[in-house]
């Protein structure tokens, strides 16, 4: 199939290109580079612009016989989303309408969208269901949930098909090592403590330890980059043999603390380095941990990896290499 990627020179989108491409498929991607990194994009054809920019796209439509489109560019940083909010609105929302007017316009049927698992707020049961009530506590959850919205309107009026995934928390990288995490400024766990592992830090903060879990510290699901990467494959794959649209859960069902994680770290890098608690931090669940049940089900998907040290492994080797240092 010939594929348009938003986002694709970021995080999870140059791991899912990589992924589409070792399946054979025609990718288009594009990505404004604030985030992303263009060596990141490993093949295809690559546009560096915006997907507010309604022109471009119409072009790369003209152009390309594009069949379906796998929608990443996003903004994400929660903390942010609080403090700018009509940010969010504007470039999760806003911007994506026009994938979806331009895909009405050109016949275009099949559509994965990059969702979250911060569509469910402040959990009411553990794990979480993809039936559990929607009540983002911020604003980049609720861009996200306005959008899977949208996708039920155009699937009901237009017929676009749509599959949204909610992530739970993405990690490792590429056991290639060819791409890997390299955000600026990176607010993931898991690199900001590699990077204390790697001296590029003085220290790592703990934002609360009095949460009403079995250490006081925040748990989440940390789900491998890769398995993520497969799950938008199987999900464009489905919508193409006539699945109906849907959406999935994509976690591991395993929860890990934040001082968990910090433990795992020191035990793979063989690194110590000091740890200080700080205090809590708006908007943070204690718990966050998926039920992906429906997914393994339904598209028969399968994380390959299920255990933090092996995931954690994987982005030691990619953060010990220098990762995109040196552009």
């Amino acid at each position: 199939m010939k594929i348009l990627l938003t986002g694709g020179a970021g995080y999870i989108g140059s791991h899912v290109l990589k992924r589409l491409l070792e399946a054979g498929h025609d990718t288009v991607t594009i990505d404004n580079l604030k985030k992303g990194h263009e060596k990141a994009v490993l093949g295809g054809e690559f546009i560096e612009g915006d997907i507010g920019n309604k022109e471009l796209l119409k072009s790369i439509f003209a152009e390309h016989e594009i069949e379906g489109v796998i929608h990443l560019a996003a903004d994400s940083l929660v903390g942010e989303s609080m403090e700018d909010p009509g940010k969010y609105y504007h470039n999760n929302v806003a911007k994506a309408l026009n994938l979806l007017e331009l895909m009405v316009e050109n016949n275009v049927k099949y559509f994965v969208f990059s969702s979250t698992a911060a569509v469910y707020g402040e959990p009411e049961s553990i794990p979480i269901p993809e039936n559990h009530p929607t009540q983002p506590e911020n604003v980049y959850g609720e861009s996200k949930l306005f959008f899977e919205k949208i996708l039920k309107r155009y699937d009901q009026i237009h017929g676009l098909k749509f599959i949204s995934l909610r992530y739970f928390n993405a990690a490792g990288a590429d056991p290639e090592g060819q791409i890997g995490e390299a955000h600026d400024p990176e607010t993931h766990l898991i690199p900001i403590v590699l990077q204390t592992a790697l001296g590029i830090r003085d220290k790592i903060y703990i934002f609360g330890d009095d949460y009403p879990t079995k250490d006081g510290s925040c748990i989440r699901d940390y789900i491998h980059v890769n398995d993520l990467a497969d799950a938008h494959l199987l999900a464009l794959e489905a919508l193409a043999a006539g699945k109906d649209s849907d959406i999935y859960n994509l976690g591991c069902g395993n929860g890990y603390s934040v001082k968990e994680v910090i433990a795992a770290v020191k035990k793979v890098t063989q690194k110590d380095f000091e740890v200080e608690v700080s205090e809590r931090r708006a908007g943070d669940p204690a718990v966050l941990i998926a039920s992906s049940e429906k997914i393994k089900s339904d598209l028969n998907w399968k994380p390959a990896y299920q255990d933090l040290e092996k995931i954690i492994s994987t982005a030691w080797e990619w953060h010990k290499s220098g990762g995109f240092s040196d552009e």
